[in-house]
């Protein structure tokens, strides 16, 4: 439902967008405000959305102008095979870039021709790690409309783990706001219905100098995207994963439960190694007892007997998924009893089903854990992990109506 709207017309790079902005009306949406953030205090304001719900959406449209083809094509179809698309990164037409100012706010960001950015080799991001990276996807509909999933809890998310890094972050609004461009500026580049999903990627770091270990004095928001593939063309893949007793993803008090880059580099050769071994994934026991399940590298795991699901609570150590939320709801909705409780690796052994959540793979079914030389084999697909994957993936890609107002519209 449209509010208002208003437009303005701006050039970039010799692409001319007409810009017309929008507040939607979404239902079911109850979002949470952030307090002040401990590290800044002073500068940053409580992250307030609009009232009513109301939601922002921006549509672009582009023109090429005269000297458009000085800065390479950027409408019509893209010089890509939909077919061959994998999981590499591949060049798009433009990012989204946002600064922190002075007084402690981010200024409105814009887009610019992706490319390079520049460091200083003193940026707290690259001495110390100080940035966070999201993750969300984008479907194209038979309409040619393009439907977003819950952009507000990445938005969300990355406000919290900010506070947790000593950074500001972009409010919610601005968050949403940023990606809808983005991805608007991007459409040629959203895969067909059923050929894939456009990979969006926020990403907030302390590009500002230090030498001792402190916050950055510089912040910035960048958001870029690339097509990629669907995990689960010809059917769910299932996956073989490997427990890894002597390597842990994350450790209590640390920030496990925040997608800081530096989460990823230390599970790196656990998971080089598994794959070496013929295995999919890793999955990461507590730090503690070495007993209960975490998560794997890049997803929440779930465990399913006598049609109870559970998956281990978040407690600091595991990353609160926007999937793992979805199917959460998805399951008690559904009827079945969902526990979010410290889960032994023990029950692995007689789980009916077991399953992985996550951005880019959905829902994934687990065929096999290898667990002290032991191999658990889970069979065929699941009833369950395929009733769940159904119903969330027929969300996002628009097949079925969205009766949880997760999904946003973009025309």
């Amino acid at each position: 439902m449209l509010w208002f709207g208003s437009t303005q017309i701006e050039m970039l790079n010799g692409v001319v967008f007409s810009r017309t902005t929008y507040a939607i009306h979404h239902r079911h949406h109850h979002h949470q405000n952030l307090g002040q953030s401990h590290c800044f205090s002073s500068s940053l304001k409580t992250a307030q959305l609009p009232t009513k719900h109301r939601r922002y959406a921006t549509t672009i449209k582009a023109t090429q102008s005269s000297d458009a083809h000085s800065h390479g094509e950027t409408s019509g179809l893209p010089d890509i095979s939909w077919e061959n698309v994998g999981f590499n990164h591949v060049t798009t037409d433009f990012m989204y870039v946002m600064k922190f100012s002075a007084d402690g706010e981010f200024l409105s960001g814009g887009l610019q021709r992706f490319g390079n950015i520049e460091l200083n080799p003193a940026s707290c991001v690259l001495n110390y790690g100080q940035g966070i990276i999201e993750g969300l996807k984008a479907h194209k509909k038979h309409d040619n409309s393009i439907l977003l999933f819950r952009p507000e809890e990445n938005g969300l998310r990355m406000k919290i783990g900010a506070d947790r890094m000593c950074m500001p972050a972009p409010t919610i609004e601005q968050f949403v706001e940023a990606v809808k461009v983005t991805v608007l500026a991007n459409r040629r580049w959203v895969p067909p219905p059923h050929k894939g999903f456009l990979h969006i990627r926020p990403l907030l770091m302390g590009t500002g100098p230090v030498l001792s270990l402190t916050p950055a004095p510089e912040f910035t928001f960048l958001i870029f995207v690339t097509p990629v593939r669907n995990y689960f063309e010809g059917g769910l893949k299932q996956l073989n994963l490997v427990v890894k007793e002597e390597i842990h993803r994350a450790v209590p008090g640390g920030v496990g439960s925040v997608k800081a880059i530096g989460n990823y580099a230390v599970v790196l050769k656990a998971l080089i190694e598994a794959k070496a071994d013929g295995f999919s994934e890793v999955l990461y026991l507590d730090s503690v007892y070495n007993k209960y399940l975490e998560e794997v590298s890049t997803a929440n795991i779930f465990v399913v007997k006598d049609r109870i699901i559970s998956t281990p609570v978040l407690g600091g150590t595991i990353l609160p998924g926007v999937t793992r939320k979805s199917i959460i709801e998805i399951a008690r909705s559904q009827g079945f009893q969902v526990e979010e409780r410290l889960v032994s690796v023990d029950e692995l052994l007689d789980a009916d089903e077991v399953f992985c959540t996550g951005n880019a793979i959905c829902l994934l079914p687990v065929g096999s854990i290898t667990y002290m030389g032991r191999r658990v084999l889970y069979g065929e697909t699941g009833v369950v992990s395929q009733q769940l994957f159904s119903a969330l993936s027929n969300v996002q890609m628009g097949l079925t109506e969205d009766q949880m107002g997760w999904t946003v519209v973009l025309e």
